[in-house]
């Protein structure tokens, strides 16, 4: 019996700072989102992050926090539920990161029968610090608890067709009539995951992105944030003076896929940008990331620097033209399983 697990970064249980401290210490210790070695990972996140981060992150949680919970966990949830409706095979949700865990999606597959599951990472690009460690995660779980299930995992889908058109046109609803730019913002990564992530050594993170084709683009986050960003004003056809891309959320001092978005939002209402829409595209699923960071923190910086009209434009969520993207991608993968 065939079976599907949609998987998410995750969050903290609650709001209460001892539930955030927990979240963020699963989250950050992991290699593959902080690659340094156990002693100086343990050192920086133990040592020092976890001391101040959580009481200032559980703020940040509470102003988007719901009364079901989490946006991040119900908006998946409601993926679920939409998608449930449309396949006769049981769907199921895991997040990297806390609860329901990977391992506990996995396990109410199986309580219902199912030995093959399609595992859907829901970020369109790739990044060690995403898929990957989902990829790995899950198997680790496969291995030591499920030994007898098969699992098929939904490939990056940030060129795709079908993606392309439902992002673009989810965007053109909520696009404002007047605006001078729209800036593509998304998820940063240290400069080293790039070439980290490169088996073909053929990344250079300069033009190699551009090219229409190199070995290392099924692997370069970079090069899949800035095809994504061309297709879909390539589908809006919005001029390319007139779009921007950035990259939000690093940590740390270590160098950071530029240019970063809170640098580019101070400066855009200096080059004569002051109404200024703003999309997420790495993110599927609104989150703390799209909802304080940028639709919050991000306005206000852009306003304080001169901007006049910002204009926030929400993630895919469960919006039933993406639950029909999902359906597909999944479906692609359960005929895996028929070739095996």
């Amino acid at each position: 019996m065939k079976g599907i697990l949609l998987v998410n970064l995750g969050s903290p249980k609650s709001t209460r700072v001892e539930d955030v401290k927990e979240y963020l210490d699963e989250f950050l210790m992991d290699e593959k989102v902080i690659d340094y070695r156990w002693f100086f990972r343990s050192l920086l996140v133990q040592g020092i992050i976890l001391r101040t981060r959580p009481a200032k992150s559980a703020e940040a949680y509470k102003t988007v926090w719901t009364d079901e919970g989490s946006p991040l966990i119900v908006i998946t949830k409601q993926i679920q539920q939409k998608l449930q409706k449309l396949v006769d095979i049981p769907v199921e949700i895991g997040m990297r990161y806390s609860e329901p865990s990977i391992e506990s999606g996995i396990r109410s597959l199986t309580e219902k029968g199912v030995t093959e599951i399609v595992l859907f990472p829901l970020y369109p690009q790739y990044a060690m610090s995403t898929t990957e460690t989902v990829v790995d995660k899950a198997e680790e779980v496969r291995k030591k608890h499920f030994p007898n299930v098969r699992i098929s995992y939904v490939q990056p889908f940030y060129n795709r067709d079908i993606y392309i058109d439902c992002l673009a046109e989810s965007i053109r609803e909520k696009l404002p009539e007047n605006y001078d730019a729209l800036q593509f913002s998304y998820h940063g990564v240290p400069e080293r995951h790039i070439y980290k992530t490169d088996p073909t050594n053929t990344c250079n993170l300069n033009d190699c992105c551009s090219r229409a084709e190199n070995p290392s683009h099924q692997f370069c986050y970079r090069h899949q944030c800035y095809k994504t960003t061309e297709l879909v004003t390539e589908k809006l056809n919005i001029p390319r003076e007139k779009t921007v891309v950035s990259f939000q959320s690093r940590l740390g001092k270590d160098k950071w896929m530029e240019p970063y978005t809170d640098e580019t939002l101070d400066a855009l209402p200096k080059k004569g940008v002051k109404n200024l829409a703003i999309v997420c595209p790495a993110f599927v699923s609104d989150c703390l990331e799209t909802l304080e960071e940028i639709s919050v923190e991000g306005r206000d910086e852009f306003l304080h620097a001169g901007g006049e009209n910002f204009h926030y434009i929400p993630c895919l969520n469960d919006e039933d033209r993406w639950i029909k993207v999902v359906k597909t991608l999944c479906e692609e993968k359960l005929n895996d399983f028929y070739f095996v």
